[in-house]
């Protein structure tokens, strides 16, 4: 079963796409409330988004199924990646409204979950290792770039008030080099489009932290968007002016990766 695509890039760089798939199958669909079958949480269009990285070369992975079927950014075991936050885990119970993603009754069981893990949590992060390993033994060095957006409004759920515009994620300071994240900043410092926060609410996810390693030379950044800069977020349709004039600053910073 095809449960996601990598383009195969010349670049010591591999974008990774997690939350961007939103397919569900049927037998899950069934078992779910109306709302959660839109799959409204979503990353949706960051592999539109995200299109220009082939240009520079740069490899991609993006996932088929939603974070409903699995969570890729969510370690096997479940554990909270913010202990004492609301979040959601693995096999997502609830959405990020708080409201339920299964009728009465019918949420996974654990038996289902590690089924689940192994069919679709597993390939994912073999497919990211194999492509991580090829990249780093090509060029003696590897940046993985997580691709990642969010609602950045009315998620009382996950976070007061409004989120701001980018939110870098270095796994405060561990998950790349102390340069790459200095250069990041300025990148994002030197312009007035866009708000910012390092290592705020959201600091990277499991892939973030489980596969930097800057001091082998695999430096891991997670990049959070508020979706309101590239789309609409009530109707989840692209808004093509607004995403070009966001790319124009994911392309430095993909840059900066490149020329670290």
């Amino acid at each position: 079963m095809n449960t996601y695509t990598l383009h195969r890039g010349t670049a010591p760089l591999l974008v990774s796409l997690p939350h961007d798939g939103s397919a569900i199958p049927d037998d899950l669909a069934a078992r779910m409330t109306d709302d959660a079958r839109r799959a409204p949480d979503t990353d949706w269009h960051v592999s539109r988004l995200y299109d220009f990285a082939r240009e520079l070369g740069a490899s991609i992975l993006v996932p088929r199924y939603s974070r409903y079927v699995v969570d890729l950014n969510r370690p096997p075991d479940d554990t909270s990646l913010y202990p004492g936050q609301n979040t959601t885990g693995l096999c997502p119970a609830v959405r990020f409204s708080g409201a339920p993603v299964y009728r009465d009754g019918e949420a996974p069981d654990a038996a289902e979950i590690a089924a689940r893990v192994e069919r679709y949590w597993r390939p994912y992060h073999d497919a990211l290792r194999s492509e991580l390993d090829r990249i780093h033994a090509q060029h003696g060095r590897a940046v993985l770039w997580e691709g990642h957006s969010i609602r950045g409004s009315d998620l009382p759920f996950l976070f007061e008030g409004r989120l701001p515009d980018l939110n870098l994620g270095t796994a405060t300071g561990t998950s790349c080099s102390p340069a790459l994240q200095s250069r990041l900043e300025s990148v994002l410092g030197s312009q007035d489009d866009y708000d910012w926060v390092a290592n705020g609410r959201f600091k990277g996810g499991h892939i973030t932290r489980h596969y930097g390693d800057p001091a082998r030379g695999i430096d891991a950044v997670q990049l959070e968007i508020s979706q309101r800069n590239y789309m609409d977020e009530a109707s989840f349709d692209y808004l093509p002016e607004k995403a070009s004039r966001l790319q124009k600053l994911l392309q430095p910073l993909l840059r900066t990766c490149l020329d670290a």
